[in-house]
């Protein structure tokens, strides 16, 4: 179904309107009739996030920021339902401290700025953690669950992946150097369709590892596997691709760790097949594009030669917001300041890239207090949730995402809530683990 709709959204982008406004009352409409006893909340947000890139791709977001209200619409439904645990608490504070940023932000952005548009571009990723933490952090989950909502993000990634397909046919038409290639993808933000592949990367992997009953379907999300990587590769943004190797990386490890010896081989096995796999994408990528990624992956332009940024001028916008911490260490300058404060300060344009960076330039000390909080409770949550073997994964996500995509799409905030769930193995997962006392 979903890959008709992507074929279906080429052909008729304007209707791709209609398939986002009924996803929100969708959603509600199964979380509430249920109650939630499903975790329906979990699986439709879920589902939006991975829908939200290829929505804004089509032109059928309903605003820009459409799909971090959904996430939060749907954690609020699911805390209506089934209440939060104590452990929530450090998020209901990270929440608070995020208050006083914004009423200073109010105060100190120009006149000839939209406020309401600063505070919701800076601010409404950090709510969408929040609320998702809050509810998500220490929610029983059983394995098939996380079948479910794996398969629950895959599906609208394939619409996109399909659309993509049909928008740039042929690569070596659109390639001319080695910057950021909006015709490879999908006529859209490179560095955003390059997190959610890379984020769909990883999905692919874990159900080849874990739900690939068959052999129809090892074949089967083996061949998405590679699509996954080719298309995420050629997007010319490194990113996302870089995120979905480490995260496959960490499953990997950890997976490997608790295995039994048995299933070591299997795992040792399927890892060196996705390594001859992830070298042969990456020689038909060079292949496709002239040899151009090649010189994308060194750092260098068209003809070879070093280029003076690694990181396409990020590091810049991040050490000016360093520098404004420093110089405002208490209060920050106030969210959705850093934009204006630089350009004043530097005379660059620019929005952050680096959510780091910009929390401790516009939140201050406080701003500091969130990021411990971000930074050290799922880790800690790790030590009492062992057996949950994606929880790093998905930590990985977020710190390396907002790194350098920032907060631009609900995928980090909630990808990071999942980090915090608590797996029950009810039954026994495909790749068995020993127990762990």
């Amino acid at each position: 179904m979903h890959v008709f709709i992507g074929v279906f959204f080429y052909f008729f982008k304007p209707l791709s309107f209609i398939y986002a406004a009924v996803i929100i009352p969708l959603g509600c409409y199964f979380i509430v009739k249920n109650k939630n006893n499903s975790n329906e909340a979990l699986f439709w947000a879920a589902y939006i996030v991975g829908a939200e890139v290829f929505l804004r791709m089509t032109k059928g977001n309903i605003g820009n920021e459409y799909a971090k209200y959904g996430v939060i619409i749907f954690m609020l439904l699911g805390i209506y339902f089934k209440g939060v645990s104590r452990r929530a608490i450090p998020y209901m504070f990270y929440f608070l401290f995020l208050l006083p940023g914004a009423l200073y932000g109010i105060w100190a952005l120009s006149f000839d700025v939209d406020i309401r548009k600063a505070l919701v571009f800076n601010l409404l990723g950090p709510v969408c953690l929040a609320v998702s933490s809050i509810y998500l952090v220490d929610k029983k989950i059983t394995f098939p669950d996380i079948d479910k909502m794996t398969r629950w993000i895959l599906y609208p990634l394939m619409a996109m992946v399909v659309y993509i397909f049909l928008y740039n046919p042929s690569i070596r038409d659109v390639v001319t150097g080695t910057d950021s290639n909006s015709a490879t993808s999908g006529g859209f933000g490179p560095n955003q369709v390059s997190t959610v592949l890379g984020l769909g990367m990883f999905i692919v992997f874990v159900r080849l590892l874990f739900f690939s009953k068959t052999t129809f379907l090892v074949i089967f999300h083996a061949f998405l596997l590679f699509i996954f990587s080719y298309r995420g590769i050629i997007t010319f943004s490194r990113g996302g691709v870089y995120t979905g190797i480490a995260m496959i990386l960490s499953l990997v490890f950890f997976t490997y760790y608790f295995a039994t010896i048995k299933t070591k081989f299997k795992i040792g096995a399927i890892t060196l097949v996705m390594f001859a796999m992830g070298i042969g994408v990456f020689v038909y990528s060079i292949s496709q594009t002239g040899g151009m990624i090649l010189n994308r992956y060194q750092g260098e332009d068209a003809l070879g030669r070093e280029k003076a940024s690694k990181f396409s001028g990020r590091e810049d916008l991040a050490e000016s917001e360093i520098q404004m911490f420093l110089d405002n260490p208490i209060t920050g300058i106030g969210v959705g300041k850093n934009k204006e404060y630089r350009e004043e300060m530097l005379g660059i344009e620019g929005a952050s890239h680096n959510e780091l960076t910009r929390m401790l330039a516009e939140h201050g000390f406080l701003g500091v207090i969130n990021l411990l909080i971000l930074l050290f409770v799922p880790i800690f949550h790790y030590f009492y949730n062992k057996q949950y073997l994606f929880l790093f994964s998905f930590y990985i996500f977020w710190f390396l995402t907002i790194n350098h995509a920032s907060m631009r799409i609900a995928a980090p905030a909630f990808i990071y809530a999942l980090s915090l769930l608590k797996v029950s193995f009810d039954e026994e997962p495909t790749v068995h683990r020993e127990q762990i006392t």
